[in-house]
């Protein structure tokens, strides 16, 4: 929330009937739409995905310019605070249980799955079949026909390592931006602000180097059995975090450039922060669970 500067705040401001929700689940649908026709290999889905795009991305830029304005002039009050506050708190929870069903899926898979499609029963139909995890022999997690080509599983050095180093390093510069912003000090928060949008970018095209890398030196993909679906998963579900927490923080550097917020009344950059430090506490679970054991 961005300090009143203009007018008299109301008891709790409702605003007019907007056409932003409906757009927003517009553009959504044919994201979510394109995006799996285009995994399957159909030639339109692309463009669907694009589409999606440019309609989410519109609305989200027009939806955002919008509540800035109202809370620039003056009527967002103590209530809306409030409201914005449970609202970004729940918005947080949600994510979590996202991320919590890939982390279960994941253990699931080493502890059960993969070990109960090896027991005494089963090698009886399948007699070359190998439990181990990670797997790195054709059908040591899939069907021993070899279905699944040969890979090599991705360790903790270097990129790993260098990334849980950049995203620790953001949570820092993000958490020194915060406490210059409430001594008002602008000049440093920008500062650090900018640090920590470039810290995420570093961190999104290292890791876009690990996807190259795995493919094409590794021979590791989505394809890859049930080690490669969890790997892409993860690490891809939080890449794409990373970059949305990553827009949030530009925007609110460029607000804050602007002035547009306040040592009282910041709660814009609260919420973005606080989304920065969610990825990373994920990150963390996801550095140990997925690259180390």
């Amino acid at each position: 929330m961005s300090a009143n500067t203009h007018g008299t705040t109301p008891y709790y401001y409702v605003p007019a009937p907007s056409r932003h929700p409906a757009m927003a689940a517009l553009g959504l649908f044919f994201v979510i739409l394109g995006a799996g026709q285009w995994v399957n290999d159909t030639d339109w889905g692309k463009y669907s995905l694009l589409l999606g795009m440019i309609i989410w991305l519109t609305t989200l830029y027009q939806w955002f310019g919008d509540a800035i304005d109202e809370s620039l002039h003056g009527q967002y009050g103590d209530r809306i605070d409030s409201s914005f506050r449970w609202s970004m708190s729940w918005f947080i929870f949600s994510e979590v249980m996202f991320f919590a069903a890939f982390f279960g899926a994941l253990w699931w898979a080493r502890v059960h799955s993969v070990p109960a499609l090896g027991n005494e029963a089963n090698s009886l139909i399948w007699a070359d079949f190998k439990a181990a995890w990670p797997s790195t022999l054709a059908g040591a997690t899939a069907s021993p026909a070899g279905t699944i080509e040969p890979f090599t599983t991705m360790g903790p050095f270097w990129l790993p390592t260098i990334n849980t180093a950049l995203l620790l390093s953001s949570g820092v510069t993000i958490t020194i931006a915060h406490h210059a912003l409430r001594e008002n000090n602008r000049g440093k928060t920008i500062t650090y602000m900018w640090l920590t949008v470039l810290l995420g970018i570093v961190f999104l095209f290292c890791q876009g180097y690990e996807y190259a890398h795995a493919y094409s030196d590794l021979n590791l993909k989505l394809s890859s059995g049930i080690y490669g679906s969890t790997f892409f998963m993860l690490t891809g579900f939080h890449g794409f975090h990373v970059f949305l927490g990553m827009l949030m923080l530009l925007i609110i550097t460029l607000r804050l450039q602007k002035g547009h917020f306040s040592a009282d009344s910041h709660f814009g950059f609260e919420g973005a922060a606080w989304y920065w430090h969610f990825v990373d506490v994920v990150w963390l679970g996801l550095y140990v669970l997925v690259y180390w054991l």
